[in-house]
């Protein structure tokens, strides 16, 4: 009988890669025939439906149906170059406690504490107080529209989420200075995600006669400005709720500062600003320049240097005051912005009803220490769809995930704990016999 890190590690090993320029449609096929494999009692049960593009939605009919809850994960994962890891990225690997492989954290480790609630639930003859569906989608790592496909089928059904959860958050300790014990961090909202394409246009010719002022020349000051004047930060409401919510962990000034945020924000948000990535990303939106491109040759002057800025707006920010304050910046150096494509931030899910009470029952039942905390999620899920059908999604992993693994998630040597594993079953199965 195989436990959950092997079964976890026999999906780490169908390579779901999913990139603009690599992606085998064999493996996800073959991820699909395995996970029917490992679940057999989710595809013998539930109602099965497979979205254009490899999503899978599954519908576990429940006592009723007034009040649904969609349980995500998805299951295509990023590129895991074999040269920068210490082993095969997708030999699942399963030592000194962990499961190793590129989706042990995102997305496939917490897709299997879905499944394995699921399925042990199933096994009890369990039948849930409202229906479930679980939706788990193939193209989340590009951005993709299985998502909004699976939204688009629950709309034609006229069903409308009571509560959606996907990844995002996890338990961490030590992720805020002077904060106690570990928090559960439940994201209420994520940033919008948008990409800017900037091109700078030049005569072209030899290398070995360049003129000033050339195409990569003026790109480059570009990206220095970019890089120079970043966002002003600020707390917005979702950040605030945070840290009002953090102060219960804390002593001494620091808790009184962050309990009476409304009147220290400024100082809070230039101190978040300062603090770490992390939280620098809660308090400004983010750019990142992620793609260059110039001369197709090395002695051949660039005709057209390109440059792709990965911008993550904070909520309130919009594309369309990021493309005006970007004209500005870049006033005098001759750059175009060639495209911008991607969506502001969804709405602020509701914090103050049953379903935001289910997640926090569901925690206190099975990691009774944690404290669950509302913030606003700085990367993108596909749950950004599910917003407008639902007023109550959340996102969060329940993994405790340490520095070192969330460091890990897109990077070299991801791993997860198999105790972890355990815990986030835990609480999936404590979600579903506490619906109402």
């Amino acid at each position: 009988m195989t436990s959950p890190a092997e079964r976890l590690a026999r999906l780490i090993a169908c390579r779901t890669v999913s990139a603009p320029d690599e992606r085998e449609e064999a493996a996800f096929e073959e991820f699909r025939a395995v996970l029917a494999e490992l679940y057999p009692l989710i595809h013998e049960r539930l109602e099965r439906t497979e979205l254009e593009g490899g999503g899978l939605l599954f519908r576990w009919p429940g006592a009723a149906d007034e009040r649904p809850v969609v349980l995500m994960a998805h299951y295509d994962v990023v590129p895991a170059p074999a040269e920068q890891w210490s082993g095969d990225p997708f030999a699942g690997i399963i030592d000194g406690g962990r499961v190793i492989g590129r989706g042990a954290l995102d997305d496939k480790g917490p897709l299997v504490t879905i499944a394995e609630a699921v399925e042990t639930l199933l096994s009890e003859g369990f039948t849930p107080e409202q229906d479930v569906y679980l939706s788990f989608g193939a193209d989340e790592e590009v951005f993709g529209t299985g998502a909004a496909r699976a939204v688009d089928h629950l709309e034609r059904a006229d069903v409308r989420p009571w509560l959606v959860s996907d990844e995002g958050g996890a338990v961490v300790e030590d992720a805020f200075p002077g904060v106690q014990g570990r928090l559960a961090m439940i994201g209420i909202v994520e940033k919008g995600t948008v990409d800017v394409e900037l091109l700078a246009r030049g005569g072209g010719g030899h290398a070995s006669t360049p003129a000033p002022r050339g195409a990569t020349a003026r790109l480059a000051r570009a990206i220095v400005r970019l890089e120079r004047h970043p966002m002003p930060p600020r707390l917005t409401e979702p950040v605030r709720l945070m840290l009002r919510t953090m102060s219960q962990r804390m002593r001494g000034p620091q808790a009184g500062l962050f309990a009476r945020v409304d009147r220290f924000a400024r100082p809070l948000a230039e101190l978040l600003a300062r603090a770490g990535p992390e939280t620098a990303a809660m308090v400004r939106t983010t750019t990142a320049v992620t793609r260059l491109s110039g001369s197709p040759a090395r002695n051949v002057l660039a005709t057209e240097a390109r440059a792709t800025v990965n911008v993550r707006l904070l909520v309130g920010d919009t594309k369309a005051a990021l493309v005006e304050r970007l004209e500005k910046l870049f006033r005098g150096l001759d750059i175009e912005i060639a495209g911008v494509d991607g969506e502001d931030p969804p709405p602020v899910s509701r914090t103050d009803n049953d379903a935001w009470r289910t997640m926090v029952e569901a925690l206190a039942a099975t990691m009774p220490d944690v404290l669950a905390v509302p913030y606003a999620q700085t990367g993108g899920t596909d749950s950004r769809h599910f917003t407008r059908i639902c007023d109550s999604v959340y996102r969060f992993a329940p993994l405790t995930m340490s520095r070192e693994q969330r460091d890990s998630i897109h990077a070299p040597n991801e791993f997860v704990e198999i105790e972890a594993l355990d815990h986030g079953i835990a609480f999936f199965r404590a979600l579903l016999t506490g619906l109402r």
